[in-house]
């Protein structure tokens, strides 16, 4: 496999998640391609309004690139923004919300938009 280069990547659309009235957005963009321990890494935007509530099966990681998100684990509450590196292991259960937006990228221990 050669290396993948994306210009521009964090202006690229970004899909909104199924299922969910929250206004989450995330797109993958690369993906290790192994079947056995699958890496996928893309985008993910959280807009005002409606929270997400997710419940990981795989550990991920997040890179906050742009603008703010207030991310849970029912616990600990941070207000995350460009720079902040955030990581969530298997079974977590985090609330994501934005007072406007934020953006960040994703890595994390799944096949392509396996989310």
């Amino acid at each position: 496999m050669e290396m993948q280069y994306l210009q521009d990547a964090k202006n690229m659309t970004i899909r909104q998640l199924d299922g969910d009235n929250a206004n989450a957005f995330l797109e993958d963009i690369v993906t290790s391609g192994d079947e056995h321990t699958p890496m996928s890494c893309g985008l993910f935007r959280m807009e005002k309004g409606n929270p997400l509530v997710y419940t990981y099966e795989y550990p991920e990681a997040k890179v906050i690139l742009d603008g703010q998100m207030t991310i849970s684990d029912g616990k600990t509450t941070v207000s995350a923004e460009a720079g902040d590196v955030l990581f969530f292991p298997i079974n977590s259960t985090i609330t994501f919300s934005s007072e406007d937006y934020g953006l960040g990228f994703t890595c994390g221990l799944r096949s392509l938009n396996g989310t």
